[in-house]
């Protein structure tokens, strides 16, 4: 019997209804999963880090065109663990303002960019592997400006590099002691180290490491540029993923701890093969041998995975002491770089 007007009318708005419910329920589903960041560069063979545009010590390439640098090592020791050479990494030189869009955005795999580990930053995205250099924000001056303390900066001119944590803690810092300042905010890193040594400021502000990396790389005289000694802010450096991938935060994570834990144990790029045959519980599960072995599954690789990154990258202690220690071009001191067992803050999870 076919169906009256006001029969038509209740089906077809019960109809119109029941297609609406569909459609919640479709848009609310969770969207089918892509590939993990661990596949993509596997099949890409190839690790895409994203670097500095240009700082001796942590990110810069040479003069035959090839990064070195205390982050470069850190992509180069993910690469060396997840697609086996340290060699397979896309370096992407980027700006303070561009680093987390390309993150987030998927057009890199890793940042490793000197970058400071923050609440906001955490919670926009972005998850923080353990730190590679604690550091603190500090100021250099030209000698010849006579200023031998940061409370000698009242009313200067401060070259500060813009969109970063730098410029944030400047602005906190000078209004919490009363003092004046006239900021010089560039985004442009090269244009902002050329402001500064043309005169165009009285004061440089960045991260202490920074600084010595910054005046080592010019031709000036360097004893003619101070670091003056007050730090006023704790900047912890650290490498960042994008959230929701959790093993490719491990990945990382533990490359970093793994870095951490070669130097505590002795282990280093020289006598990393003969440690192989070491009866030492800590050593073994380190390369993945004896109590080690099954270690490596858990991050979705093999055993050996550190043992590459040990044999082609060092130990953090050998990380550090080529790219910014005393005997590289920054000279500095371990000082809260130093392990935890000597009096500093690096610190590596059991591998067990």
């Amino acid at each position: 019997m076919a169906a009256t007007r006001p029969q038509a009318t209740v089906l077809g708005i019960v109809l119109a209804m029941g297609l609406a419910l569909a459609a919640q329920v479709a848009s609310a589903a969770p969207p089918t999963p892509g590939p993990s960041t661990l596949d993509q560069v596997r099949q890409r063979g190839i690790l895409r880090c994203g670097v500095n545009t240009g700082l001796p010590g942590f990110g810069a390439p040479d003069s035959q065109g090839d990064w070195t640098g205390l982050d470069v090592d850190v992509c180069r020791a993910v690469a060396a663990a997840v697609v086996g050479d340290a060699r397979k990494v896309e370096f992407i030189p980027l700006s303070g303002r561009q680093r987390f869009s390309s993150l987030l955005s998927g057009e890199i795999d890793l940042l490793s960019r000197n970058t400071t580990w923050t609440l906001t930053r955490d919670a926009q995205g972005m998850e923080f592997a353990p730190p590679v250099y604690y550091d603190g924000q500090g100021f250099m001056v030209r000698r010849a400006f006579k200023a031998r303390s940061v409370r000698d900066l009242d009313g200067a001119t401060i070259c500060v590099q813009q969109g970063t944590t730098t410029e944030l803690n400047l602005a906190d810092y000078f209004r919490s002691v009363g003092m004046s300042y006239k900021p010089l905010a560039v985004e442009d890193l090269r244009e902002l180290v050329e402001a500064f040594f043309a005169g165009r400021c009285d004061a440089y502000t960045t991260d202490a490491s920074a600084l010595a990396a910054t005046r080592a790389a010019q031709t000036v005289s360097a004893d003619d540029y101070l670091i003056l000694p007050e730090l006023i802010s704790k900047e912890p450096l650290a490498p960042a993923v994008r959230k929701g991938d959790g093993q490719w935060f491990d990945i990382v994570k533990w490359t970093v701890f793994a870095l951490i834990e070669a130097e505590e144990r002795g282990v280093t790029q020289a006598n990393v093969r003969d440690n192989l045959a070491s009866s030492a519980p800590g050593v073994q599960r380190l390369l993945g041998v004896g109590a080690g072995v099954g270690l490596g599954k858990s991050l979705g690789l093999d055993d050996q995975w550190a043992v590459r990154v040990i044999s082609q990258v060092g130990n953090y202690g050998e990380v550090f002491e080529r790219n910014v220690g005393r005997n590289s071009v920054l000279r500095l001191d371990r000082g809260l770089n130093a392990l935890w067992n000597r009096g500093g803050l690096m610190y590596a999870m059991p591998i067990r």
